[in-house]
């Protein structure tokens, strides 16, 4: 490869949004504005259903299923820590674990030591996509 082809690449400049498609739009908004606490944001007027939520510069799109759309939920069964999944950095993650589970949210691991000192819980949406929730204590 050419010095011009390494300087040429492009340059992602920062993160953007997450899609995901679930089957129930409400009881998503529940658990990503009432139990994260996002804020839900207008979105433009597409032909099909969905919500946006906000969270720092960064948003979650969630999209309706339909029939030309994915599929609704995760679509690896794995329900353990290492496998597709994303994070979010919370204030607390043991309390945000407690929380959880006052709430019925299903639990796919407790709050447990990473190597790096941060603590970290897993959590299922109402799809079942597996969601990090981490702390630096």
């Amino acid at each position: 490869m050419s010095d011009s082809a390494l300087t040429d690449n492009l340059k992602v400049q920062s993160f953007d949004h997450i899609t995901l498609v679930v089957k129930d739009l409400e009881a998503s908004r529940q658990f990503y504005v009432d139990f994260l606490g996002m804020d839900h944001v207008p979105r433009p007027a597409f032909t099909f259903d969905g919500h946006w939520f906000q969270i720092g510069n960064q948003q979650i799109h969630l999209i309706l299923e339909h029939d030309q759309s994915g599929r609704a939920g995760n679509a690896n069964p794995e329900q353990n820590t290492r496998t597709h999944h994303f994070a979010f950095q919370v204030d607390d993650a043991k309390q945000a674990y407690e929380k959880a589970v006052e709430q019925g949210i299903p639990i796919v691991s407790p709050p447990k030591s990473r190597p790096d000192g941060a603590t970290q819980t897993f959590v299922n949406d109402p799809d079942g996509h597996i969601i990090e929730l981490c702390s630096l204590s």
